[in-house]
C-alpha cells in the first residue's frame, strides 16, 4: 500500500502526464490509420525509448497501447476500415450506424464503453498481479520451464486461421533464439561467422521488421484501395436510454475482456469477438445485430480495451506475453534491465504501481481525446499512403540501427521484413514468433537448470506438482479442443432413433 501510495506522484509529474499524453494521442493516430496497429508502434517506437528513464518508457509504451486499442474503433465506424485488428467486430455495426448518420452516437458509446473496459481491466491487474506474483515466488527452474512450454502451447489460438501454423511459427521463434554462443558450452550456434551474431539476434529489429516492414510490402500492394468516407455528426455521450441499454453488455464485456487477456497469448481481437457473439446471444434484439445495433459496439470496444490490462497481468507477474504488444513491452522492461516476474513487484514496487496509474490516465485521457477530437483524429486518414508507408520505412531502418549503431541490425529487420511478408501470404501469423523468440532463451535456460537441479533424471518433473499442472494445461490447450470437437461430431452422427433404442 505504500508503495502505490508513494506512487500517486505520478499525477502531480508534468512530465510524465507530458509522456502519457503523448503516448496517448500517439496511440490514438496509430490505431485511426489503417494498416498500422498499436503492436507495430511500440515496436518501432521502442528503441528511442532506450535513451529514457524505465519509468517514462513503459508508461509511454503502456498509453499507446491502451489508446491505440481504441483509437481503431473511429474508422471502424466512419470507413468501415477497421484501424486495428480488435475493432473488427465494431465494424460490423458500426458501420451501418455511420451510414444512416447516426456515427457521433456510435462513436461516443465506443469511446465510453473503451474506457470503462480499460478502467475495470486496470483495476484488476492492480489486484490480480501482485497476487499472482506472489505465488511465482514458489517457483524455481522446472516451473518455469512448464510455464513456458505452457505459454508456448498458447499460440496455437493467438491469431491466425491455424493453430498448427502458429505453432510453426512458435517453434521459428525458438529457433532463432539459440543463434550467438551457448554460455554453457561456449559453442557458436548458426553465427555463419559473423561476429556480430555471437551475442544472437536482439528481438527489436525482428520486431520491426515483422510487424513495420511487413505491413509496408503488404501495404504497397493495395494502394489505390479507396475507402468510402462518412462525415461525422456531433459527437455526444450516448444517452441515459442508451447507457441503460448497454450497461449489462458493458459489465459482461468487461469480465470477458480481462478473463481472455490474462490468458497467455490470447488478446483483444480474440476478446471482441466473444463479446460481440455474447452481445448477440443474450441481447432481445438479435436480430438487429448487423444493422446497426449499440449493444453490438459496446460489447467489442469494452472487451478488447479490457483485454489490454488483463494482458498485462501475466506479462509483469509471470514474464509470459498476454498479447503481441505486451510482448513488446516485455522486451522493453528487459532493454531497460527490468526482470519481470515476482521479483519485480518485491525490488520495484513503485514502479510497477506507477505504470498501472499511468494506464488508468491513458484511459481517461483518451476518454475526452476520443468525444473532443474523433472528427479529428478521422481526417487523419486522408493522409495519402504514398507519403505514410515510407515514413514508417524510415522509422524502421532508424530504430533498427539506433539500438546498438550496427547495419547488421538493419539487414537483420530488412531480411525478417521480407520473411514476414512471405509468411503473411500463407497466412501464418507474425506474432509467434515474436513470443517463440522471447520465450526461447527462457526453455533453454530454464531447461539447462532443470537439467542440472534433477542430475538428468527428467521423471523428477513429475514431483514438483505446479509444473506437472503447467504441462497438464499444455496438452490441455493442445488436444483438449480436438477431443472435444471428435466427441461433438460423433454425438451429432448419432440420430434420435438411435438414441431411443
Amino acid at each position: 500500500m505504500d508503495a502505490f501510495i508513494s506512487s500517486l506522484s505520478i499525477l502531480f509529474d508534468p512530465y510524465l502526464l507530458l509522456v502519457i499524453l503523448a503516448g496517448t494521442v500517439g496511440g490514438v493516430l496509430v490505431g485511426v490509420l489503417p494498416g498500422l496497429s498499436s503492436t507495430m508502434a511500440t515496436a518501432l517506437l521502442l528503441p528511442f525509448t532506450v535513451t529514457m528513464a524505465p519509468l517514462p518508457a513503459i508508461a509511454l509504451l503502456s498509453a499507446l497501447y491502451c489508446a491505440g486499442t481504441y483509437g481503431g474503433s473511429i474508422t471502424a465506424i466512419l470507413i468501415n476500415a477497421p484501424g486495428a485488428p480488435p475493432a473488427a467486430a465494431t465494424a460490423l455495426d458500426g458501420y451501418p450506424m455511420a451510414l444512416r448518420g447516426e456515427a457521433g452516437r456510435a462513436l461516443g458509446i465506443a469511446t465510453v464503453a473503451s474506457t470503462i473496459g480499460g478502467i475495470f481491466s486496470v483495476f484488476v491487474l492492480i489486484v490480480a498481479a501482485p497476487l499472482l506474483a506472489r505465488v511465482a515466488y514458489k517457483f524455481g527452474a522446472p516451473e518455469y520451464f512448464a510455464l513456458a512450454v505452457f505459454g508456448l502451447s498458447m499460440l496455437a489460438s493467438i491469431s491466425g486461421k491455424s493453430s498448427v501454423k502458429n505453432l510453426i511459427g512458435g517453434a521459428f521463434g525458438v529457433l532463432i533464439s539459440t543463434i550467438g554462443v551457448d554460455f554453457t558450452t561456449s559453442v557458436e550456434r548458426f553465427t555463419f561467422g559473423l561476429p556480430e551474431l555471437t551475442e544472437g539476434i536482439h528481438f527489436i529489429p525482428v520486431m520491426i521488421g515483422l510487424f513495420g516492414g511487413a505491413e509496408l510490402l503488404a501495404q504497397a500492394a493495395s494502394l489505390d484501395v479507396v475507402y468510402k468516407r462518412i462525415a461525422a455528426v456531433a459527437i455526444r455521450l450516448p444517452s441515459r436510454d442508451d447507457f441503460r441499454k448497454v450497461r449489462g453488455v458493458i459489465a459482461r464485456s468487461c469480465g470477458i475482456g480481462t478473463f481472455i487477456g490474462i490468458l497467455p497469448a490470447e488478446g483483444g481481437t480474440v476478446a471482441a469477438m466473444i463479446a460481440y457473439n455474447e452481445a448477440k446471444r443474450w441481447s432481445k434484439e438479435s436480430d438487429k445485430f448487423g444493422q446497426g445495433a449499440i449493444e453490438g459496439i459496446a460489447g467489442p470496444e469494452a472487451a478488447n480495451n479490457a483485454a489490454t490490462g488483463g494482458a498485462m497481468v501475466p506479462t509483469l507477474a509471470l514474464g509470459i506475453p498476454g498479447s503481441a504488444t505486451t510482448a513488446v513491452i516485455l522486451g522493453a522492461l528487459m532493454v531497460h534491465g527490468l526482470r519481470p516476474g515476482p521479483y519485480l513487484f518485491a525490488e520495484q514496487p513503485q514502479l510497477l504501481y506507477s505504470i498501472f496509474i499511468a494506464m488508468l490516465i491513458a484511459n481517461v485521457m483518451f476518454l475526452g481525446l476520443g468525444l473532443a477530437g474523433a472528427k479529428v483524429f478521422a481526417r487523419v486518414t486522408l493522409i495519402p499512403r504514398t507519403f505514410l508507408w515510407p515514413a514508417v520505412f524510415v522509422l524502421a531502418v532508424v530504430g533498427s540501427y539506433a539500438l546498438a549503431q550496427s547495419m547488421i541490425d538493419v539487414w537483420i529487420m530488412l531480411i525478417f521484413a521480407l520473411l514476414g511478408f512471405v509468411f503473411r501470404r500463407y497466412e501464418f501469423s507474425p506474432a509467434p514468433i515474436i513470443m517463440g523468440l522471447i520465450l526461447g532463451e527462457l526453455v533453454e535456460n530454464s531447461l539447462k537448470q532443470s537439467f542440472l537441479i534433477f542430475d538428468h533424471n527428467l521423471l523428477l518433473f513429475f514431483e514438483r506438482p505446479i509444473a506437472v499442472l503447467f504441462f497438464a494445461l499444455t496438452l490441455a490447450g493442445l488436444f483438449g479442443p480436438v477431443f472435444v470437437g471428435k466427441l461433438t461430431k460423433n454425438f451429432r452422427k448419432l440420430s434420435p432413433a438411435t438414441l431411443d433404442e
